[in-house]
């Protein structure tokens, strides 16, 4: 310690420190020393810190260790910790936030920038700040603001909603899924002649290119719905504007979109009448405006909007409406379909009066709109003073009985023809222009109703799981009829189309086709030798079949023979002769001599699918093999067409929104040599004369042949007229239980398959 004595002195400039007698080393000593400016030496400053670094050393280790004892003598006592007695501590003082902001360097650059304009600003900004009640102001207008916070507040308002509508543009994206609706199309199958046959898909839609919608149809719907089209920016502040009024007063949306906008919510939106939906239509039409140019939006809105009548597009509204594509509407007819976007239920004026009126009234003043816009003349308007009438019912067909089997044969080779995928062709958009004759397949069908109304009136137990198989094929290859079934509603098998039934002795002109190409070996190394019609062969029944080894012997050890109609014999026969009478026995023989291998080999030439051919056996000449009605009309329409043969086909033009996709189309190629085809036709035409000598004019090229079976499952009649092709057959399955057919029972007596035949063809009328 420092004397008393030396107090009011100088400090020495050595200071001892002696330690009170009493000082224990298990003790604490607290040394403070007063603090005191001395003027001195730079020695003695540096000498007096030292002393008071020590001092506070001192202190700092005294208080340690005076608290560590207080904690173990405090926690011997109450077991609790020190920060449970002190749960309040006193703290510093927190800093200002003008002061953390300015301890960053970047902010506090910031803020010595816009110090400037906020000190300008201040009084300003004082003289806006409202002041409640305002001075010099009396009653309720002491409360009132004044302009000036009126206008502030108006251009706050303005200038936050200026920022919402970036944040929202900036925010909102265009959807890279379009509605299934909006994409999908319905598929458009035609007859040959053009004329619509039937449609398949969800709704009725095709796409059509802007460069095929003439001018007066755009600018009917541009008058009607969007003068400014090519002008406007993708939207319609007035119409936004009255729509969000009517949200809010009367919870409805709609007027004042332009066709941007309406095309967004046909294929990006839903239907929702709500200001969220309408703010998003709006963001999605701005971005879609200056992502599409106008003709593409344009193009896609009219092929995407509602006509009624389940059509979507303009497209098919016209020929659903008015019976004709688009290409050939003129402007009045256009401005009666414009009226429609208004909502077909209220314009469609087969529905009622009132929408009589209504359409009427609309489809006036969108023609005279277009007067005053300039997009249609006066002269021409005066000519459209009568309101074109529509028609009364969609003449777009669906699919149903007949057409049904139509449609799933034209499918299945337009998917196959076209390479087009199943989820290709399921997305629609196809317009498929078959080869069906539209006479021929109404006189077939009727033909064939007829024969089995017959059939259930006259048995109807065996009726009941009768079939009848009919197609005609052109010699070039042309499905033109087919006769699938009943309805393919109730019944989706196929009977034109169906490989279950043997063609019996229909098969023979395949056999005396391949002996005239091939010729006849009676040895087993001699050469083939040359048949014609002329050449004789043995024509009585259950002669036995031999080889140039001897008969020929079955599985059973049994020899096999042929047997005729009747069981009638004829001896000695040409093939010709043997063709005409329908002898069966010469040509079992034939296909021995001729080879069976070569048989199957010109059937199939022909037209018959190598599946349906039967085992090479003796069987296979009697016609074991299991033809369709459509393979069998083609391999007859071989020897029409003089031996050349194209695979039948059913779809002669494909498009896709008007644009052609490539078909693979059948080319036509040599089955058999010309005069053999010819002479195989010439005995068929004796076949059909000899049969039926008044079945025809005398004049008509025919030629035929009727087709039994050794089990009597099938009956048939094949044959040509001029070039076209027919083949009939009638058999019985029970669906129920298997494909096995059944005996007839009389179901084809009395010619029923040249009686459809023959009435297809109509050969007498």
């Amino acid at each position: 310690m420092v004397s008393p004595e030396g107090r009011g002195e100088e400090p020495d400039a050595t200071m001892q420190l002696k330690a009170l007698g009493s000082f224990k080393a298990d003790e604490t000593v607290q040394l403070r020393m007063l603090s005191q400016r001395t003027a001195g030496t730079e020695n003695e400053r540096s000498e007096t810190s030292q002393i008071s670094g020590i001092s506070e050393t001192a202190e700092k280790a005294a208080s340690s260790e005076a608290t560590s004892a207080e904690r173990i003598r405090g926690e011997g006592k109450t077991g609790r910790s020190p920060r449970s007695r002190n749960r309040n501590p006193r703290k510093a003082p927190r800093p200002s936030l003008r002061s953390r902001l300015a301890a960053d360097p970047r902010l506090a650059s910031l803020l010595s920038v816009l110090a400037v304009p906020a000190a300008r600003l201040a009084p300003y900004a004082r003289r806006v700040k409202p002041e409640y009640p305002r001075p010099g102001r009396s009653g309720w207008r002491r409360w009132l603001p004044s302009w000036r916070q009126w206008l502030g507040g108006a251009f706050a308002g303005l200038g936050l909603s200026s920022l919402l509508l970036v944040v929202a543009y900036a925010a909102t994206d265009i959807p890279d899924n379009l509605n299934s609706y909006a994409t999908q199309q319905d598929n458009v199958y035609f007859w040959s002649d053009g004329t619509p046959m039937a449609r398949t898909g969800w709704v009725q839609r095709q796409a059509m290119p802007l460069r095929d919608i003439p001018e007066d149809v755009r600018w009917a719907v541009l008058a009607a719905e969007n003068e400014n089209f090519y002008n406007d920016p993708g939207i319609s502040m007035k119409g936004i504007t009255r729509a969000v009024l009517r949200t809010f007063g009367q919870g409805d949306t709609q007027g004042g979109s332009t066709i941007t906008q309406q095309y967004v919510k046909n294929v990006y939106l839903n239907q929702d009448q709500t200001a969220r939906r309408k703010l998003t239509e709006a963001m999605i039409a701005l971005k879609l405006d200056n992502r599409m140019s106008k003709e593409e939006i344009l193009e896609s809105y009219l092929n995407t909007s509602w006509f009624g009548r389940g059509t979507y597009g303009i497209q098919r509204a016209a020929q659903a409406y008015y019976g004709k594509d688009v290409n050939e509407l003129n402007a009045s007819e256009a401005a009666f379909l414009a009226s429609l976007l208004k909502g077909a239920g209220l314009y469609d004026p087969t529905l009622s009066g009132a929408n009589r009126d209504r359409a009427e009234e609309r489809w006036t003043w969108t023609l005279d709109r277009m007067v005053e816009i300039g997009k249609l003349s006066s002269a021409e308007r005066a000519t459209y003073k009568k309101f074109p009438e529509p028609l009364k019912s969609n003449p777009l067909y669906s699919t149903g009985e007949q057409s049904d089997y139509l449609v799933e044969l034209v499918s299945q080779y337009a998917k196959k023809s076209g390479a087009i995928s199943e989820k290709q062709f399921d997305l629609g958009g196809y317009q498929i222009y078959t080869t069906f004759d539209k006479k021929r397949e109404s006189r077939l069908t009727d033909v064939v109703t007829k024969a089995r109304k017959k059939a259930l009136k006259d048995d109807p137990k065996t009726a009941k799981t009768a079939h009848y198989g009919a197609a005609s094929v052109a010699a070039d290859g042309r499905i033109l009829a087919v006769y699938g079934g009943p309805d393919h509603r109730k019944q989706g098998y196929n009977e034109s189309n169906a490989t279950t039934v043997p063609a019996g002795t229909a098969f023979t002109p395949f056999v005396y086709a391949a002996g005239l190409q091939h010729g006849v070996r009676t040895t087993r190394d001699g050469e083939p030798t040359p048949v014609t019609g002329e050449s004789p062969y043995n024509g009585d029944d259950d002669v036995p079949v031999t080889t140039p080894e001897g008969p020929y012997w079955d599985r059973s050890g049994r020899k096999v023979a042929a047997s005729n109609d009747g069981d009638e014999s004829y001896g000695q026969i040409s093939l010709h002769r043997a063709m005409a009478l329908s002898v069966n026995t010469p040509f079992m023989q034939l296909g021995m001599d001729t080879g069976l291998d070569k048989v199957r080999a010109t059937a199939i030439a022909s037209g018959l699918l190598p599946s349906s051919i039967g085992a090479r056996v003796p069987a296979l000449s009697m016609g074991s093999s299991t033809p369709s009605a459509i393979r069998m009309a083609g391999g007859y329409a071989t020897f029409a067409a003089g031996g050349e043969h194209t695979e039948p086909y059913s779809v002669r033009r494909i498009t896709l929104n008007g644009a052609e996709i490539p078909l693979d189309l059948p080319e036509s190629r040599r089955a058999v040599r010309a005069e053999v085809a010819e002479a195989v036709t010439s005995a068929l035409t004796e076949s059909f004369r000899t049969a039926h000598p008044d079945g025809a004019p005398a004049t008509a090229k025919v030629a035929g042949k009727p087709g039994t079976t050794e089990k009597d499952t099938a009956a048939w009649y094949a044959g040509t007229q001029e070039s076209v092709s027919t083949a009939v057959v009638v058999y019985r399955i029970d669906l129920t239980e298997s494909l096995e057919p059944l005996p007839l029972e009389g179901l084809a007596d009395d010619g029923v398959p040249y009686g459809i035949w023959s009435g297809a063809l109509d050969l007498l009328g």
